[in-house]
């Protein structure tokens, strides 16, 4: 199987991440002002890149941050396996006292190796490593696909580099995100490695491209 690289980037900022409010899967919101900018800057920074095809979740803001890419004419597909963790009955809101408590909470017992601890009507790393399974087993079987350009969402970008580092899922918050941040990954010999982690350089200009 030919090697592969993928750009791997989180969406850009929304009117919920500005505001601290949960998001998560059930939530399809538009990028805002400032994640629009970081859109532009993150095109100008890799518009030459010679990509051959863009994947993104389901989800409205990763569309709309890779739109240009895209309107470019590159090939693109929406995955469901893309798609951001499911807060449940915490989408949508912001976070109260009691909320904080029982997040600290799961995260502690994910810290512990219960991978299947989730919120009311949302959903487990666990099960979220196995929708993301299907997803890349069938990016890396396009074998024509050497540059790929993958748009999607922090928490679930945590658990992906779990599964392609093979790195147990209770470490995954060493793998830091913000909007619009990148990690390039390398694919060969059945293998991801991580050539660039939480890259940000590309914004650091973003102001002129405003």
């Amino acid at each position: 199987m030919k090697a592969k690289k993928i750009y791997l980037v989180r969406h850009g900022e929304t009117e919920f991440n500005k505001l601290g409010m949960v998001q998560g899967s059930g939530i399809d919101s538009n990028l805002n002002e400032t994640g629009r900018a970081q859109a532009r800057a993150f095109y100008e920074a890799y518009k030459n890149v010679k990509f051959d095809k863009v994947y993104t979740s389901k989800l409205r803001r990763t569309h709309q941050s890779v739109e240009q890419f895209i309107n470019s004419g590159l090939p693109w597909q929406q995955l469901y396996g893309l798609n951001e963790i499911s807060w449940g009955h915490k989408e949508g809101r912001s976070t109260t006292a009691a909320d904080n408590e029982q997040y600290v909470n799961m995260l502690y017992a994910w810290s512990q190796g219960d991978y299947t601890q989730k919120v009311y009507g949302g959903e487990s790393p666990a099960e979220v490593q196995e929708r993301q399974k299907i997803a890349m087993k069938y990016i890396v079987a396009n074998e024509e696909e050497e540059n790929i350009l993958v748009c999607m969402h922090g928490r679930a970008i945590r658990i992906l580099l779990c599964l392609l580092t093979g790195i147990e899922l209770k470490h995954m918050d060493q793998f830091i995100h913000s909007n619009l941040c990148l990690y390039l990954l390398n694919y060969e010999n059945e293998k991801f490695t991580i050539e660039r982690a939480y890259d940000v350089n590309h914004l650091r200009n973003m102001r002129e491209i405003v």
